[in-house]
């Protein structure tokens, strides 16, 4: 297992040929090749399987690291915001990597905490370098940070039948929800974690790099008796934005800290120390910075990130941080950055390209799933 490296062109999965069979529709992720739909009904086909039954998604561009060493977990709970000790191995938990100076998202990541001495990271693909930059250069004697990119593949398998496609292949279902655990496979090694982005009841494989085709290919003829379908990262994001989910990027940003997203849940406010805390409890405290809504349409149209939001009298008062139409609704939705003082069911226009859409103010998820 050694550090990534880069290439002069777009880095590419190990489901790369999967997917060029598939006659997928290839877009730039965070450096990486990576499909946004497959042929036979694309994104809306897709995420109403999600919803409905059950899809798998190549998301191996997501970045992997490893911090290995003596106190490795009380480093990184001194560096990330969440508070580590509020579960224990193996648990995973969502996190945020922050800006010491400023309080913005470095990146927001998921820690599998396997052990006092043991860590696995799993950050966005385009901020994997920097995240493992910051920790290496903090990192005590004893403690070692690898970058493990191109050393695993992931596999999201989402959706009300997700169990019984894992169940197939003799993959473990039972665990609680951001539990891992380690399986064997035909005699390779999986993690299976008992989590997902789209809402719906899921699980995040971790194959080795070169095991990922092959546990695909199961999956694939597992859930063929449940119309199941291979996804995009198209359905990834209209399923994520259902539910209100952020993205880096999006929703957090070197400029968008945790207390405007709204993610003070995954911060450790009673910790000592973690990256960014001095800025970010004075910002929770002084109470005016923009917070994050959602918006559901009144009218016809599609919000895009980057739209200005108004009030009723036409004074600007946010942007829209990502708009899509929800393939669940017919309506469309969006996460926004709003002026404090907004509140649920507030009448607001959206600046789509010169023309105006009506959009009133929600608290997310757009749709309500069941997830048991």
């Amino acid at each position: 297992m050694t550090d990534a490296t880069s290439n002069d062109g777009p880095l590419t999965s190990p489901l790369h040929e999967r997917h060029m069979a598939l006659g997928a529709k290839m877009a730039d992720f965070g450096g990486w090749d990576m499909p946004v739909q497959y042929p036979g009904g694309g994104v809306l086909a897709e995420h109403t399987a999600v919803r409905e039954r059950v899809g798998i998604f190549d998301v191996s561009h997501l970045g992997k690291a490893l911090v290995k060493g003596a106190g490795a977990a009380d480093f990184v709970n001194g560096c990330f915001t969440n508070e580590l000790r509020k579960v224990e191995p193996p648990k995973a938990q969502y996190t945020m990597c922050c800006d010491e100076r400023t309080g913005g998202v470095v990146d927001d990541l998921i820690q599998y905490f396997r052990s006092e001495d043991e860590l696995f990271l799993v950050p966005n693909a385009a901020n994997t370098a920097e995240v493992v930059r910051r920790l290496r250069a903090q990192a005590p004697d004893g403690v070692e940070v690898t970058n493990l990119h191109r050393a695993y593949g992931i596999i999201a398998v989402q959706g009300p039948k997700s169990a019984e496609v894992l169940q197939a292949l003799g993959l473990p279902t039972d665990h609680d929800y951001m539990s891992f655990t380690t399986s064997d496979w035909q005699g390779r090694e999986v993690i299976v974690l008992r989590s997902g982005y789209t809402g719906e009841k899921g699980y995040e494989l971790v194959p080795r790099w070169e095991d990922t085709p092959a546990l695909w290919d199961a999956l694939v003829e597992a859930m063929e008796p449940y119309a199941g379908l291979p996804c995009g990262l198209g359905a990834r994001d209209t399923l994520r934005t259902e539910m209100g989910y952020a993205l880096h990027g999006h929703e957090l940003t070197m400029d968008i800290t945790p207390n405007m997203a709204r993610a003070g849940w995954a911060v450790g406010w009673k910790k000592d120390t973690f990256w960014g805390k001095d800025v970010l409890v004075a910002q929770r405290a002084e109470k005016s910075c923009r917070l994050a809504w959602g918006l559901l349409a009144t009218g016809r149209g599609i919000p895009r990130q980057g739209c200005e939001v108004r009030d009723a009298d036409g004074k600007v008062i946010g942007v829209i941080t990502s708009g899509t139409m929800s393939p669940t609704l017919k309506q469309g939705v969006a996460l926004a950055l709003l002026d404090r003082g907004a509140a649920v069911d507030d009448e607001v226009v959206v600046d789509v390209r010169g023309r105006e859409l009506p959009m009133k103010v929600v608290k997310p998820p757009f749709v309500q799933v069941a997830t048991d």
